[in-house]
């Protein structure tokens, strides 16, 4: 199943810079395992904002729910989730 989602970051300001750092290394990582397995098929980011948008080919709702849960920056995101289905116009 493929899910078009759409993540906001914004750290909340008591965080130090340190802090957000560490959060970004431990993200990438984690982002860096999905797209190598290929849960994570394709990551976009938002020009101008600290956002992104995803494509997650995943088996359920339930797997997608747990991978987003996991991001360590998943308590500072704002997550919009929209299911794929495929167009009948669609070439490949």
């Amino acid at each position: 199943m493929l899910f078009l989602t759409r993540m906001d970051v914004t750290f909340p300001p008591h965080l130090s810079p340190e802090e957000v750092r560490s959060l970004q290394e431990q993200e990438q990582k984690y982002s860096r395992s999905l797209q190598e397995d290929g849960r994570l098929a394709s990551i976009w980011r938002v020009v101008g904002e600290y956002a992104n948008y995803s494509v997650f080919d995943v088996a359920s709702n339930d797997e997608l729910h747990g991978l987003l849960s996991g991001f360590p920056m998943y308590p500072y995101m704002r997550i919009r989730v929209t299911p794929l289905a495929r167009h009948p116009n669609a070439i490949r």
